[in-house]
């Protein structure tokens, strides 16, 4: 087997076909490639098996909880002698490209996490410390979809899957750019010794405001600095990020 792909989902129906056709079926079938789906509902610890909170301070959506994805991708990990590399699906990510799909098709272990809803809560990048990872500049229901172009572009530069390599181009935005969200949270509100900024939960929804806004800018111009080069200036894209 060339490679292990680990896929940690609330979804893993959704892989069924995807698994079970084409390429990717004789590949499984003749161990070029390994992969197990992880449904993280597993890992809930109610009855409901809630995997998903409002955010602190407010807004539209819900965001996964750091107390269950967290101890999930780390029972994953310890599967295998090794950890692999960890990969979690976003649109803070960098692109995904030939030469990503190129990096990861020397691995041994992919560990992939499939986000849901409004996203993650912010603790669970900054415990695992994954490599954040995006397919493309657009809204997709969850990571699943994400997760299979990843699995196939790789899959592809596996010698004997294929007789050639073949490379995969990503639009970039059609119209206009936007900053990168901000960093969110849910509950609880400490957790590994990691609090969620107090100015979240003062109820004040101008100061909220304000943080999220130079949250935003500042997060844009670590990860994605390209997005601020596209706009005429900072300012006129701010007021696109902050929910009523």
């Amino acid at each position: 087997m060339s490679i292990q792909f680990d896929i940690l989902t609330l979804f893993p129906g959704i892989f069924s076909g995807f698994l079970g056709e084409s390429l990717l079926k004789d590949a499984l079938d003749a161990y070029k490639i390994g992969i197990r789906l992880h449904n993280m509902r597993d890992w809930a610890d109610d009855k409901h098996n809630t995997m998903d909170d409002r955010p602190f301070g407010g807004g539209p959506g819900m965001l996964l909880k750091v107390d269950r994805v967290v101890p999930c991708v780390e029972d994953v990990q310890r599967l295998e002698p090794e950890a692999g590399r960890l990969i979690m699906l976003s649109p803070q990510g960098k692109r995904f490209d030939q030469r990503t799909a190129e990096g990861l098709a020397k691995e041994k272990r992919i560990v992939i996490i499939c986000g849901r809803y409004e996203g993650f809560d912010e603790r669970i990048a900054d415990i695992l410390q994954p490599e954040e990872i995006s397919v493309g500049d657009y809204v997709l229901n969850g990571g699943e979809v994400a997760a299979m172009v990843i699995i196939e572009a790789v899959m592809r530069l596996i010698p004997g899957v294929l007789g050639a390599e073949e490379s995969n181009r990503y639009d970039s935005f059609s119209t206009g750019s936007r900053l990168l969200d901000c960093a969110q949270y849910t509950r609880p509100r400490e957790y590994r010794g990691i609090n969620v900024p107090d100015v979240l939960v003062s109820g004040n929804h101008q100061d909220i405001a304000d943080w999220r806004t130079e949250n935003s800018l500042q997060r844009t111009r670590e990860k994605r600095p390209d997005l601020l080069q596209k706009n005429n200036t900072e300012k006129d894209n701010t007021e696109k990020i902050i929910p009523e």
